[in-house]
């Protein structure tokens, strides 16, 4: 089903997704979890589609977790494999819609045959203009900042950048979203009330929208009524009333 959104609501110009419940709604269907993977994958078809039609501009989805290293063998290799799947199999439907695929996070890491699926899907939809679909792989907020704290110091160091030059924005400028500008929206389905080590630096002013829907179910309608609740918030950031 499509997105449908009424005249005079405001539309969040980048919306963050934790993409959570696979597992959950596999049990709940009496299903394995690996099935609940593979559902996960058409909700982000139609959520990135219905987001396209709503006009936000860019969409972050968290992927693949540095944290999930830790689960199951088999589901790890089969959330692999669903990367290249999925890489291999959305490249048409990406071009055609013009969405431009960005990789974040820690992603040179994975096997090889991900790397090249990843790589492929970016470059080849590398010159679409429309909405900007950042794909979270191997991310940890955390890695990030530390990442980005070692970088500085080492130009510091180096005579590159002078202390009294740190700011947020340079901050910013260091982290795997470098260049984008930081969600307004973020958005978890799967009845969590958590961040998951997620863009932890870029949400400090984000809205929150937490979803009692498994990630497999979230539509594009669901996606709508987050933007609608988004716009009924008012957005001070930190000014007060």
């Amino acid at each position: 089903m499509n997105a449908t959104i009424e005249a005079g609501v405001v539309i969040p110009r980048h919306i963050a997704i934790i993409m959570d419940g696979n597992r959950r709604w596999a049990r709940a269907n009496g299903l394995p979890a690996l099935e609940g993977h593979r559902r996960g994958i058409s909700s982000l078809r139609a959520v990135t589609r219905a987001a396209s039609d709503l006009g936000v501009e860019i969409v972050t989805v968290y992927g693949f977790s540095t944290e999930n290293w830790g689960r199951d063998a088999q589901e790890i290799a089969f959330l692999f494999d669903l990367c290249v799947y999925f890489a291999k199999s959305e490249l048409a439907a990406l071009q055609r819609n013009n969405v431009r695929v960005r990789i974040i996070g820690d992603w040179r890491e994975l096997p090889e045959r991900s790397q090249n699926a990843l790589a492929e899907l970016q470059s080849g939809t590398a010159a679409n203009t429309g909405l900007i679909l950042n794909i979270a792989v191997n991310y940890s907020s955390r890695s990030e900042l530390r990442s980005a704290v070692r970088a500085i110091a080492r130009d510091v160091s180096a005579g590159k950048l002078a202390l009294n030059r740190i700011d947020d924005e340079l901050i910013a400028s260091y982290l795997h979203t470098a260049g984008i500008p930081d969600p307004d929206l973020l958005i978890r389905p799967g009845g969590e009330q958590r961040l998951s080590n997620f863009l932890l630096y870029q949400a400090a002013y984000t809205e929150l929208v937490m979803s009692e829907v498994y990630w497999p179910d979230f539509s594009g309608e669901d996606l709508a009524a987050a933007v609608r609740e988004f716009s009924r918030r008012q957005r001070r950031f930190g000014a007060g009333n």
